[in-house]
C-alpha cells in the first residue's frame, strides 16, 4: 500500500457517513425547491465515473439524475452550443450531475480539432457569462476538476485493457490522450484562466488515490451547501388485512426463471 493511501475499512465507514449526508441534501433540495448542478470534469481515467457513482448511489433517481451526453447530433451541431445542456438543467427540487459538460469544447473538442478556433474562442468568452446567469437565477453550481498524474493514468489505462468488464471504458480518444498530455494540460490551464471565477470557481481534486478523492470531493461538496436535515413524517407499517380467499395460480402455469448452476 502506498504511503497516504486511505485504508478500505476507514474509507467505507466515512463514505457511508457522507452518503447519508447526501440523502439529507436530497431531501433539503426537494423540500426547499433548490436546484443543484454538479459538473465533473478532468483527465481521462481520473476517476470521475467512480465518484459520480458514489454520489448517486443512495439518491432517488427521480430527484438526482446523471447527465452524460453523447456526441452532438446533426441538429444539435446547428444549435447554440450551450442549448442542449440548458435543456437538461434541473427544475426546482432536482439535482443534476454532469458527467462531462459544456467544457467538452474547452478540452477534447479543442485539442482534437473537433471545433474551429472561432468557436473555441467564443466558448471561452461566453462560458463565464452563461454560468453567471445560472448562478444569478439561483442555481447552485459546483465544478470539480479531477487531476491525475501521467503515470497513474497510464496504469489505469493498462488495467482497463486487461479487464474485459471495464474495457468498454476505453476508446481510441482516451488512448490518444496519452500522446497529447501536454496539449490537454495547456487547454486546461487556458480554460481555468477564463472560467475560474468567484461566482463559479473550479475545485481541483487530486485523484491518484481514488478512495481519498471520493471522500474529499463529497465532503467538500457538502461543506459548500447550506442544507439542513428535513424532518420526515413518521411512517409505520400497517397490519396485513385478513385473507379474502385469494388463491395463487399454479406455478406450472407461469414461465419461471430456472436456478443457474453456480460452481462451488
Amino acid at each position: 500500500m502506498r504511503a497516504g493511501t486511505l485504508r478500505k475499512a476507514a474509507y467505507e465507514r466515512e463514505l457511508l457517513r457522507l452518503q447519508t449526508e447526501l440523502v439529507k441534501v436530497q431531501e433539503w433540495v426537494r423540500a426547499e425547491g433548490a436546484r443543484l448542478v454538479v459538473v465533473f470534469e478532468g483527465r481521462d481515467a481520473a476517476g470521475k465515473g467512480g465518484v459520480i457513482k458514489r454520489v448517486a448511489e443512495h439518491l432517488n433517481p427521480r430527484v438526482a439524475r446523471i447527465v452524460a451526453l453523447p456526441a452532438p447530433s446533426g441538429r444539435e451541431r446547428g444549435q447554440w452550443y450551450f442549448q442542449r445542456y440548458v435543456e437538461r438543467l434541473p427544475t426546482a427540487g432536482e439535482i443534476v450531475l454532469f458527467d462531462r459538460s459544456w467544457y467538452n469544447r474547452a478540452g477534447v473538442e479543442h485539442v482534437m480539432g473537433f471545433c474551429d478556433e472561432e468557436a473555441y474562442r467564443r466558448f471561452l468568452r461566453q462560458c463565464p457569462v452563461f454560468e453567471r446567469m445560472l448562478v444569478e437565477d439561483g442555481i447552485l453550481l459546483r465544478k470539480y476538476w479531477f487531476s491525475v498524474s501521467d503515470a497513474v493514468q497510464e496504469q489505469r489505462f493498462r488495467s482497463r485493457l486487461e479487464d474485459p468488464t471495464r474495457r468498454w471504458k476505453l476508446s481510441p480518444m482516451d488512448l490518444e490522450s496519452v500522446t497529447r498530455w501536454e496539449a490537454y494540460s495547456r487547454a486546461k490551464d487556458t480554460m481555468f484562466a477564463h472560467t475560474d471565477r468567484p461566482e463559479a470557481p473550479w475545485y481541483v481534486v487530486e485523484s491518484d488515490d481514488k478512495r481519498r478523492a471520493r471522500i474529499n470531493m463529497i465532503a467538500h461538496l457538502l461543506s459548500t451547501l447550506p442544507y439542513h436535515e428535513v424532518r420526515e413524517p413518521a411512517l409505520a407499517l400497517p397490519p396485513r388485512p385478513p385473507s379474502t380467499g385469494y388463491r395463487r395460480p399454479p406455478r406450472e402455469s407461469q414461465t419461471r426463471v430456472p436456478d443457474h448452476p453456480v460452481p462451488g
